[in-house]
């Protein structure tokens, strides 16, 4: 029986929903093809009729993930200085810390994308910079963007690293209140 093209894109699209929260609980390396495909009810051969390989469903997962995330921290469009607070009070949350497969790709698979083939690794630098960037223009300095960027995401991995939860509400309070000093002064103020 054949499917239908928006069949075999829909079963394409649950897969790449299906193998990110996966990859974030679990790692992307500890995750079978089929396991993967065994998540949506399919067998491990019908993975071949979507990628070619699991690093192709791994720079698909990538693209996926920084392209929601980009969203999610309101880099696309205007964006102004009391939504970039909000933004970091969100990512810098103890429900970020407790739900790695609906948070950010880059603390939970920061690691394994760095050990990926390079054009895997160029997507997620593309994402990344216009994220970058995003806040650059809100901010008013690249460096400051980076570094807040670069905080948010390290904080988010050492709090995961931590059992206990009033060192990981530390962690993101510390990194919350120095980012706060960091910013420049509002208009007005």
């Amino acid at each position: 029986m054949r499917y239908s093209s928006s069949h075999k894109q829909e079963t394409r699209e649950r897969l790449l929903e299906s193998s990110a929260v996966s990859a974030k609980e679990a790692g992307f390396s500890n995750v079978g093809v089929d396991g993967l495909m065994k998540a949506i009810g399919l067998s491990g051969g019908a993975f071949y009729s979507h990628f070619s390989s699991k690093d192709e469903l791994f720079s698909s997962i990538v693209e996926r993930e920084l392209r929601n995330s980009l969203e999610r921290l309101g880099a696309e469009g205007e964006q102004s200085r009391s939504r970039l607070e909000r933004c970091l009070k969100h990512y810098l949350s103890m429900a970020h810390v407790e739900s790695p497969a609906t948070g950010c790709a880059l603390p939970a698979l920061g690691a394994e994308i760095s050990r990926a083939g390079e054009a895997t690794r160029q997507q997620a630098q593309e994402w990344i910079c216009r994220l970058q960037q995003s806040w650059a223009r809100t901010l008013g300095s690249d460096s400051l963007a980076w570094a807040i960027l670069s905080q948010c995401v390290g904080a988010l991995v050492v709090a995961r690293m931590l059992v206990s939860q009033d060192i990981q509400q530390q962690v993101l309070k510390s990194s919350h209140d120095e980012i706060v000093r960091q910013l420049p002064p509002r208009e007005g103020q």
